[in-house]
């Protein structure tokens, strides 16, 4: 039985992390190569998640191609233009002169896909994207890993899951959950990208908790 307990400089380690994770662009993406054991190793990571009844529905898609990766980048592309539409004046602006991907420059990509039960899964009855909650918490592992381990990772949302589906050939049940991009960074920012260009400021944790009920 693993009773261990952790200390608190190993939960001040922890901590450490939690704060200097970062999403990662492609202006920050170095050319150094990711090692199949530092892969593997995020992977194993995902797989550590916590998951409904047990069920660990994801899957993963490890991509270095760089015609695969441009044909996920063209997407990226048309929906990116899309997405500026919602936007406008200043903020369009801004949105127009910010790197929000870099599946081109990393030297690694990792499709995350969760796969939906064939039978039953305890706990999944009711709420049925618990499954879809679990693979997130998979993502999470695979962020703080990578960044223990001094890897950048970056999640690129800017883009249709059944184009990506498609590029991949995908099972027709799977979902796409996350498209990351993983390399090797020029340097860690201090903060947040998106709070130092003022996209967003940085909220309070204090409004966010309640006490017993809203």
């Amino acid at each position: 039985m693993n009773n261990r307990s952790f200390s608190i400089e190993e939960q001040g380690l922890l901590e450490s992390i939690l704060l200097s994770r970062r999403d990662v662009r492609g202006n920050n993406f170095t050319n150094q190569a990711l090692t199949e054991d530092s892969i593997n190793k995020i992977l194993h990571a995902a797989s550590l998640a916590p998951s409904v009844g047990f069920s660990q529905p994801w899957e993963f898609v490890v991509i270095r191609d760089i015609a695969v990766k441009q044909q996920i980048a063209a997407s990226f592309e048309l929906e990116n233009d899309n997405a500026k539409e919602a936007f406008s004046g200043e903020r369009r602006r801004l949105y127009s002169s910010m790197k929000l991907e870099g599946i081109v420059e990393a030297p690694v990509n990792i499709a995350v896909f969760y796969q939906p039960p064939s039978e039953p899964v305890l706990g999944q009855n009711t709420m049925l994207e618990m499954g879809e909650y679990s693979v997130v918490c998979a993502v999470q592992n695979m962020w703080l890993m990578s960044r223990a381990m001094n890897i950048g990772l970056g999640w690129v949302s800017i883009l249709d899951p059944n184009r990506v589906k498609d590029i991949l050939n995908a099972p027709p049940a799977n979902k796409l959950v996350a498209y990351l991009c993983l390399g090797y960074v020029e340097a860690f920012l201090d903060r947040p990208e998106l709070e130092t260009n003022k996209w967003q400021a940085k909220k309070s944790l204090g409004p966010a908790v309640h006490r017993e009920s809203y």
